[in-house]
Protein backbone atom coordinates (compact mmCIF):
# COMPACT_ATOMS: atom_id res chain seq x y z
CA UNK A 1 0.00 0.00 0.00
CA UNK A 2 1.33 3.38 -0.43
CA UNK A 3 2.47 5.83 2.11
CA UNK A 4 1.04 8.47 0.20
CA UNK A 5 -2.87 6.62 1.00
CA UNK A 6 -2.62 5.73 3.92
CA UNK A 7 -0.24 7.74 6.75
CA UNK A 8 1.38 5.33 9.59
CA UNK A 9 -0.04 5.40 12.63
CA UNK A 10 1.02 2.40 14.49
CA UNK A 11 4.25 0.44 15.13
CA UNK A 12 3.75 -3.71 16.50
CA UNK A 13 6.27 -5.51 17.36
CA UNK A 14 5.79 -9.19 17.91
CA UNK A 15 9.34 -10.27 19.56
CA UNK A 16 8.93 -14.31 20.14
CA UNK A 17 11.55 -17.11 21.45
CA UNK A 18 12.73 -17.68 17.48
CA UNK A 19 11.88 -14.71 15.72
CA UNK A 20 11.23 -10.80 15.18
CA UNK A 21 8.10 -9.09 13.40
CA UNK A 22 8.02 -5.22 13.32
CA UNK A 23 4.93 -4.01 11.39
CA UNK A 24 4.13 -0.40 10.04
CA UNK A 25 0.46 -0.10 10.46
CA UNK A 26 -2.00 3.02 9.47
CA UNK A 27 -4.55 4.30 11.43
CA UNK A 28 -6.90 1.42 10.10
CA UNK A 29 -4.64 -1.38 11.29
CA UNK A 30 -3.22 -1.81 7.38
CA UNK A 31 0.48 -3.03 7.50
CA UNK A 32 1.82 -0.38 5.58
CA UNK A 33 5.45 -2.10 5.44
CA UNK A 34 6.95 -5.28 7.85
CA UNK A 35 10.47 -6.34 8.90
CA UNK A 36 11.09 -9.89 10.01
CA UNK A 37 14.06 -11.69 11.15
CA UNK A 38 15.37 -14.79 13.10
CA UNK A 39 16.27 -12.09 15.92
CA UNK A 40 14.41 -14.14 18.77
CA UNK A 41 14.91 -13.72 22.34
CA UNK A 42 16.88 -16.91 22.39
CA UNK A 43 19.35 -15.46 19.42
CA UNK A 44 19.90 -11.90 21.22
CA UNK A 45 24.00 -10.74 21.73
CA UNK A 46 24.99 -9.35 25.33
CA UNK A 47 20.94 -8.61 25.79
CA UNK A 48 21.14 -6.39 23.48
CA UNK A 49 17.26 -6.30 22.66
CA UNK A 50 17.16 -1.87 22.67
CA UNK A 51 19.69 -2.18 19.81
CA UNK A 52 17.65 -4.85 17.65
CA UNK A 53 14.42 -2.84 17.84
CA UNK A 54 16.23 0.40 17.38
CA UNK A 55 17.77 -0.77 14.09
CA UNK A 56 14.85 -2.68 12.50
CA UNK A 57 11.80 0.54 13.42
CA UNK A 58 14.44 3.82 13.39
CA UNK A 59 14.03 4.36 9.55
CA UNK A 60 10.30 4.23 10.55
CA UNK A 61 10.33 6.85 13.47
CA UNK A 62 12.26 9.17 11.25
CA UNK A 63 9.62 9.75 9.39
CA UNK A 64 6.75 11.02 12.27
CA UNK A 65 6.68 9.88 16.10
CA UNK A 66 4.55 6.94 16.16
CA UNK A 67 3.55 4.71 19.15
CA UNK A 68 5.16 1.53 19.43
CA UNK A 69 4.05 -1.73 21.39
CA UNK A 70 5.27 -4.56 21.82
CA UNK A 71 4.04 -8.24 22.37
CA UNK A 72 6.24 -11.95 22.81
CA UNK A 73 8.48 -13.52 25.00
CA UNK A 74 10.92 -10.18 24.84
CA UNK A 75 8.51 -9.07 27.82
CA UNK A 76 9.01 -12.55 29.85
CA UNK A 77 11.89 -13.20 32.62
CA UNK A 78 14.11 -14.09 29.79
CA UNK A 79 13.90 -11.27 27.80
CA UNK A 80 14.15 -7.28 27.78
CA UNK A 81 11.37 -5.95 29.89
CA UNK A 82 9.14 -8.56 32.30
CA UNK A 83 5.93 -7.37 32.53
CA UNK A 84 3.42 -9.13 35.05
CA UNK A 85 0.67 -11.57 34.09
CA UNK A 86 -3.23 -10.87 34.22
CA UNK A 87 -5.71 -13.18 35.25
CA UNK A 88 -8.50 -14.51 32.86
CA UNK A 89 -10.63 -13.72 31.86
CA UNK A 90 -9.81 -10.99 29.68
CA UNK A 91 -10.38 -8.76 26.26
CA UNK A 92 -8.76 -6.48 24.61
CA UNK A 93 -9.78 -3.51 27.29
CA UNK A 94 -8.08 -5.82 30.01
CA UNK A 95 -4.72 -6.38 28.15
CA UNK A 96 -4.46 -2.14 27.23
CA UNK A 97 -4.97 -1.06 30.74
CA UNK A 98 -2.54 -3.73 31.56
CA UNK A 99 0.09 -2.39 29.22
CA UNK A 100 3.87 -1.37 31.04
CA UNK A 101 4.96 2.06 29.64
CA UNK A 102 9.26 2.16 29.52
CA UNK A 103 11.10 4.93 28.09
CA UNK A 104 14.82 3.98 27.28
CA UNK A 105 17.89 6.01 27.69
CA UNK A 106 17.83 6.75 23.77
CA UNK A 107 14.65 8.20 24.70
CA UNK A 108 12.23 5.67 22.87
CA UNK A 109 9.03 5.19 24.49
CA UNK A 110 7.18 1.86 24.03
CA UNK A 111 4.41 0.10 25.28
CA UNK A 112 4.80 -3.32 26.17
CA UNK A 113 1.80 -6.07 26.40
CA UNK A 114 1.52 -8.43 29.47
CA UNK A 115 0.99 -11.79 29.08
CA UNK A 116 -1.75 -14.23 30.62
CA UNK A 117 -2.39 -16.64 33.59
CA UNK A 118 -5.02 -19.35 34.47
CA UNK A 119 -5.22 -22.12 36.39
CA UNK A 120 -6.41 -25.62 35.54
CA UNK A 121 -6.64 -28.87 37.95
CA UNK A 122 -4.91 -26.39 40.17
CA UNK A 123 -1.43 -25.84 38.66
CA UNK A 124 -1.15 -21.80 36.69
CA UNK A 125 -0.88 -22.09 33.24
CA UNK A 126 0.64 -18.81 30.61
CA UNK A 127 0.43 -17.55 27.88
CA UNK A 128 2.81 -14.77 26.46
CA UNK A 129 1.82 -12.79 22.76
CA UNK A 130 -0.53 -15.41 22.04
CA UNK A 131 -3.30 -12.64 23.44
CA UNK A 132 -2.26 -10.39 20.95
CA UNK A 133 -3.40 -12.81 18.09
CA UNK A 134 -6.37 -13.37 20.32
CA UNK A 135 -7.18 -9.96 20.15
CA UNK A 136 -6.38 -9.92 16.08
CA UNK A 137 -9.14 -12.32 15.79
CA UNK A 138 -11.54 -10.77 18.06
CA UNK A 139 -10.61 -7.27 15.42
CA UNK A 140 -11.26 -9.70 12.55
CA UNK A 141 -14.64 -10.45 14.07
CA UNK A 142 -14.15 -14.20 15.69
CA UNK A 143 -15.75 -13.38 19.49
CA UNK A 144 -17.15 -16.85 20.18
CA UNK A 145 -14.99 -20.68 20.07
CA UNK A 146 -11.82 -22.47 20.64
CA UNK A 147 -8.86 -21.01 18.88
CA UNK A 148 -5.85 -23.33 18.68
CA UNK A 149 -2.06 -21.86 18.02
CA UNK A 150 0.12 -24.87 17.29
CA UNK A 151 3.70 -24.68 18.47
CA UNK A 152 6.71 -26.41 20.53
CA UNK A 153 4.01 -25.82 23.06
CA UNK A 154 0.83 -25.75 21.26
CA UNK A 155 -1.88 -23.37 23.16
CA UNK A 156 -5.84 -23.80 23.15
CA UNK A 157 -8.14 -21.31 24.13
CA UNK A 158 -11.77 -20.64 24.72
CA UNK A 159 -13.09 -16.86 23.58
CA UNK A 160 -16.89 -15.83 24.72
CA UNK A 161 -18.17 -12.43 23.85
CA UNK A 162 -14.29 -11.36 22.75
CA UNK A 163 -13.06 -12.13 25.84
CA UNK A 164 -10.23 -14.96 26.58
CA UNK A 165 -11.78 -17.33 29.37
CA UNK A 166 -9.84 -19.80 29.58
CA UNK A 167 -6.82 -21.50 28.03
CA UNK A 168 -4.47 -24.87 27.78
CA UNK A 169 -0.51 -25.43 26.87
CA UNK A 170 0.43 -28.93 25.55
CA UNK A 171 4.23 -29.30 25.15
CA UNK A 172 3.60 -31.85 22.26
CA UNK A 173 6.35 -30.43 19.80
CA UNK A 174 8.73 -30.66 22.20
CA UNK A 175 8.01 -33.66 23.39
CA UNK A 176 8.49 -34.93 19.67
CA UNK A 177 11.53 -33.98 19.28
CA UNK A 178 12.85 -35.34 22.54
CA UNK A 179 11.46 -38.85 21.66
CA UNK A 180 12.88 -38.11 18.48
CA UNK A 181 16.40 -37.84 18.94
CA UNK A 182 16.84 -38.90 22.69
CA UNK A 183 15.01 -41.98 23.25
CA UNK A 184 15.64 -45.54 21.81
CA UNK A 185 12.18 -45.12 20.14
CA UNK A 186 13.94 -42.31 17.97
CA UNK A 187 16.91 -44.42 17.37
CA UNK A 188 14.83 -46.91 15.79
CA UNK A 189 12.96 -44.32 13.27
CA UNK A 190 14.32 -43.55 9.70
CA UNK A 191 13.59 -40.47 7.69
CA UNK A 192 11.47 -40.66 4.66
CA UNK A 193 8.91 -39.15 2.77
CA UNK A 194 5.85 -37.84 4.67
CA UNK A 195 3.14 -40.36 5.48
CA UNK A 196 -0.54 -38.93 6.08
CA UNK A 197 -1.72 -42.05 6.12
CA UNK A 198 0.83 -43.17 9.40
CA UNK A 199 -0.25 -39.86 10.56
CA UNK A 200 -4.06 -40.48 10.44
CA UNK A 201 -3.28 -44.13 12.41
CA UNK A 202 -1.26 -42.36 15.15
CA UNK A 203 -4.42 -40.10 15.50
CA UNK A 204 -6.82 -42.44 15.90
CA UNK A 205 -4.78 -44.82 17.93
CA UNK A 206 -4.47 -41.91 20.03
CA UNK A 207 -8.28 -41.58 20.47
CA UNK A 208 -8.95 -45.57 21.45
CA UNK A 209 -5.95 -45.43 23.91
CA UNK A 210 -7.72 -42.68 26.10
CA UNK A 211 -5.53 -41.82 29.26
CA UNK A 212 -2.86 -44.96 27.92
CA UNK A 213 -0.53 -42.70 26.16
CA UNK A 214 2.37 -43.35 27.95
CA UNK A 215 1.89 -47.30 27.02
CA UNK A 216 0.95 -46.87 23.49
CA UNK A 217 3.62 -45.00 22.61
CA UNK A 218 6.02 -48.37 22.67
CA UNK A 219 3.82 -48.88 19.55
CA UNK A 220 6.16 -46.68 17.66
CA UNK A 221 8.51 -49.41 18.19
CA UNK A 222 6.64 -52.86 18.52
CA UNK A 223 4.79 -52.13 14.88
CA UNK A 224 8.02 -52.08 13.41
CA UNK A 225 9.19 -55.31 15.34
CA UNK A 226 6.05 -57.02 13.65
CA UNK A 227 6.65 -55.59 10.34
CA UNK A 228 3.66 -53.64 10.80
CA UNK A 229 5.05 -50.59 10.05
CA UNK A 230 8.27 -49.52 8.28
CA UNK A 231 10.89 -47.10 10.12
CA UNK A 232 9.98 -44.51 7.73
CA UNK A 233 6.56 -44.23 8.63
CA UNK A 234 6.98 -44.19 12.33
CA UNK A 235 8.11 -40.10 12.65
CA UNK A 236 4.65 -39.22 11.51
CA UNK A 237 3.04 -42.35 13.65
CA UNK A 238 4.48 -40.63 16.39
CA UNK A 239 3.54 -37.20 15.48
CA UNK A 240 -0.67 -38.53 15.26
CA UNK A 241 -0.30 -40.22 18.46
CA UNK A 242 0.99 -36.99 19.94
CA UNK A 243 -1.10 -34.79 18.67
CA UNK A 244 -4.14 -37.37 18.71
CA UNK A 245 -3.64 -36.75 22.44
CA UNK A 246 -3.20 -33.04 22.73
CA UNK A 247 -6.69 -32.98 21.03
CA UNK A 248 -7.88 -35.46 23.79
CA UNK A 249 -6.14 -33.38 26.68
CA UNK A 250 -7.97 -30.37 25.49
CA UNK A 251 -11.42 -31.60 25.22
CA UNK A 252 -10.90 -32.54 28.90
CA UNK A 253 -9.94 -29.70 30.22
CA UNK A 254 -12.35 -27.23 27.78
CA UNK A 255 -14.52 -28.76 26.40
CA UNK A 256 -15.67 -30.84 23.11
CA UNK A 257 -15.77 -27.70 20.31
CA UNK A 258 -17.91 -28.22 17.30
CA UNK A 259 -15.69 -26.18 15.54
CA UNK A 260 -12.08 -24.87 16.13
CA UNK A 261 -10.12 -22.11 14.38
CA UNK A 262 -6.25 -22.44 13.83
CA UNK A 263 -3.71 -19.61 13.91
CA UNK A 264 -0.06 -19.95 13.00
CA UNK A 265 2.13 -21.38 10.17
CA UNK A 266 0.69 -23.28 6.98
CA UNK A 267 3.13 -26.20 7.39
CA UNK A 268 1.74 -27.04 11.02
CA UNK A 269 -1.62 -26.04 10.46
CA UNK A 270 -1.88 -28.95 7.61
CA UNK A 271 -1.67 -31.35 10.10
CA UNK A 272 -3.74 -30.19 13.04
CA UNK A 273 -6.37 -29.65 10.27
CA UNK A 274 -5.87 -33.35 9.34
CA UNK A 275 -5.90 -34.84 13.22
CA UNK A 276 -8.78 -32.58 13.93
CA UNK A 277 -10.75 -33.41 10.76
CA UNK A 278 -10.33 -36.97 11.76
CA UNK A 279 -11.87 -36.85 15.10
CA UNK A 280 -14.57 -34.88 13.57
CA UNK A 281 -13.99 -31.56 13.92
CA UNK A 282 -14.63 -28.70 11.72
CA UNK A 283 -12.01 -26.15 11.54
CA UNK A 284 -11.17 -22.81 9.84
CA UNK A 285 -7.69 -21.29 9.27
CA UNK A 286 -7.58 -18.17 9.87
CA UNK A 287 -5.68 -15.00 7.88
CA UNK A 288 -2.35 -12.96 8.01
CA UNK A 289 -0.86 -10.40 10.00
CA UNK A 290 -3.40 -11.53 13.14
CA UNK A 291 -0.62 -9.97 15.31
CA UNK A 292 -0.70 -6.61 13.50
CA UNK A 293 -4.09 -6.78 13.82
CA UNK A 294 -4.01 -7.11 17.79
CA UNK A 295 -1.33 -4.85 18.37
CA UNK A 296 -3.62 -2.07 16.76
CA UNK A 297 -6.77 -2.95 18.66
CA UNK A 298 -4.41 -2.96 21.98
CA UNK A 299 -3.75 0.45 21.04
CA UNK A 300 -6.89 1.88 20.07
CA UNK A 301 -8.41 0.52 23.09
CA UNK A 302 -5.30 2.69 25.06
CA UNK A 303 -6.35 5.46 23.21
CA UNK A 304 -2.81 5.54 21.08
CA UNK A 305 -4.39 5.83 18.02
CA UNK A 306 -7.36 7.40 16.73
Amino acid sequence: MSLDVHQPALIGVDWGTSSFRAFLMDGDGNVLESNETDQGVLNIEGRNFLGVLEDHINGWLERATLPVIISGMVTSRNGWIETPYVSCPAGVEVLASNLTRHVAPSGLEVYLVSGLTTRNDGVPDVIRGEEVQIAGLVADGIREGMIILPGTHSKWLTLADGVIENFATFMTGEIFDAIRTQTILGRLMSDGPTSAESFRLGVEQSKRCGTELLHTLFSVRTLTLFDEMADDKTPDYLSGLLIGAEIQGAIVLLGNPKRVWLVGRRSLLARYQQALQALGIECIRTGENIAALGHHAIARAMGLVS
